[in-house]
């Protein structure tokens, strides 16, 4: 009889020590779904506080420590770990036709080092809390900050293995492990996104890491890093912390970029258009994505020569973007699209990573970014992108590849439901604050002028919605893991290889170790074979 991965062994101990990679994902699934919840707690009682212009919720230092924790747990805690800690270590395998990981061990390693930072954060959030914002931005954090600042910087620290860990693991197994006949030009888009997420990972975290321990040996022992009192340089913490932080704006953005490849073929029935520009997008945004982080910085003092560079690397960054989406839309045309669930998240991407993507141009002019720096502006944003466009890829793999993890279908209304009702929300929620920002809102602040409030009613009732909208999702997919129709083994009719195996997937993922013999998103040739028959 065959054995699925879920129901090897029930047994907590048979969990903990795993080392099957579709495991480990459902691990990162409930660990990081978990610190999402906690992450929207905060990001409620920060827009709860901004309803009214004074600051009569919370007291300004608290109001300082829910928005460290927002961005804290969200950054650090769901929005790099999300896609490829649980698609990617779920999928990955078997979209190559591999049987695991290449470090099986590490693997598990890695959600160890996952949950021992997250903890660790939590344990400052708890214990007294931290009120730098997620950047710790020094002198402040290094010298001034109350709080733990040097236990939270310890739990990112800690992270930041786990990711350096699950980079390596993936450029390996990419690498070695394809299966006959896998080719790098008919790989996934997939698998393309994340393995120019990997070096990311591998050679920005390190980087990151460094800084945030430097910050920790200042504020402990007094040395002259950052400080200028001491002899250090402010700046250098900033051009280091963006050197990381811009790249890993694509850690948390490319693996969405590859999600929305395999919707979009899905569901539109045919071959991607342009195929190879598309995977060599993926390699030019994480290339040129490590030149660009001083645009962070236009106003720090930096020359007006390095401004005007930065500013054009900004701009050329959103080249391979720009040809992502060209390129998805062109596939859609004259497509025989089918609105499924999964589609209807993708269509939300697409709307509204258009919108962050064009006011990331904004922001990479001098002269406009001068004005909105440190603005509202800049957190809707920065919200458009990450939570629009990796949010909305993330729930629309898990809704794609739900019936491939857990062998069940979820109720379609009820799908669809909660990705329109999270489209309205969003858009209700941060598009109000692109005008807070042009009209001079300071991000940051608990307490604001009166002009300012019906904007932010808005806001705040924008995000009740998506709050709501977030809930869905998690309620009837529970819900079908016990009452929902069985799936098969591949209700959306895909050609990927993780599609020819079952749901849920057997302990090895294959029978017989599959044999490639066609092009990555082949649905012409299947279209005709369903013709011929």
């Amino acid at each position: 009889m065959k054995s699925h991965y879920l129901n090897e062994d029930y047994s907590v101990r048979s969990w903990l020590l795993t080392t099957d990679h579709k495991r480990i994902g459902i691990l990162f699934l409930l660990s990081i779904t978990l610190f999402f919840i906690l992450g929207g707690a905060a990001a409620v009682a920060v827009r709860l506080e901004l309803l009214t212009p004074e600051g009569d919720l919370v007291s300004a230092e608290a109001y300082n420590r829910l928005f460290t924790a927002h961005g804290v747990i969200m950054v650090f805690f769901f929005l790099i770990p999300s896609i490829p800690s649980v698609l990617g270590n779920f999928f990955i395998p078997m979209m190559i036709g591999a049987r695991d990981l290449a470090f099986p061990r590490l693997n598990l390693l890695s959600w160890y080092l996952y949950m021992a930072g997250g903890l660790l954060g939590l344990s400052a959030i708890v214990g007294g809390g931290i009120d730098t914002g997620w950047t710790f931005y020094t002198p402040y954090s290094s010298v001034f900050a109350n709080g733990q600042v040097i236990l939270a910087a310890t739990g990112v620290f800690i992270a930041g293995f786990s990711s350096i860990l699950t980079g390596l693991n993936f450029i390996v197994t990419i690498h070695t492990m394809r299966a006959p006949g896998l080719t790098w030009f008919r790989l996934p888009l997939f698998v393309w996104a994340h393995y120019a997420t990997s070096f990311i990972q591998v050679l920005g975290t390190p980087v990151v890491a460094s800084v945030i321990a430097l910050v920790g040996i200042e504020r402990l022992f007094g040395v002259g890093l950052f400080d200028p009192a001491l002899g250090g340089d402010p700046l250098l913490f900033q051009h280091l912390f963006w050197f990381y932080s811009h790249p890993a704006v694509y850690i948390m953005i490319l693996p969405a970029m590859g999600v929305i490849s395999e919707l979009v073929t899905c569901f539109s029935r045919k071959r991607i258009f342009g195929y190879e520009f598309v995977a060599y997008s993926s390699i030019a945004i994480a290339a040129v994505g490590f030149l660009v982080w001083g645009h962070h910085m236009f106003v720090s003092g930096q020359s007006m020569y390095a401004g005007m560079v930065f500013s054009f690397l900004s701009f050329l960054v959103a080249i391979p973007s720009a040809v992502k989406t060209f390129n998805w839309t062109a596939t859609l045309h004259k497509g025989s699209i089918s609105f499924a669930t999964p589609m209807i998240y993708t269509l939300g991407f697409l709307g509204l990573f258009a919108i962050g993507g064009l006011t990331g141009l904004f922001l990479a002019c001098l002269g406009v970014d001068v004005h909105v720096h440190d603005t509202y502006f800049v957190v809707a944003h920065f919200h458009y992108i990450m939570v629009g466009g990796t949010v909305m890829a993330y729930l629309g793999g898990i809704h794609f590849w739900w019936p491939k993890m857990t062998g069940r279908l979820y109720p379609e209304f009820w799908g669809r439901l909660s990705a329109m009702v999270i489209f309205i929300g969003f858009n209700l929620t941060f598009f109000p604050q692109f005008l807070l920002g042009y009209m001079g809102m300071p991000r940051r602040y608990y307490a604001y002028p009166g002009e300012f409030q019906v904007l932010n009613v808005m806001s705040t009732a924008g995000a009740s919605i998506l709050g709501f909208g977030y809930l869905m999702p998690l309620c009837y997919l529970l819900w079908s893991l016990k009452y929902g129709a069985e799936a098969g083994p591949n209700p959306w009719k895909s050609v990927g290889l993780e599609w020819q195996t079952e749901s849920p997937p057997v302990v090895q993922n294959f029978e017989t170790t599959p044999e490639v013999t066609q092009e990555a998103y082949a649905y012409d040739a299947q279209e005709a074979e369903a013709d011929a028959s």
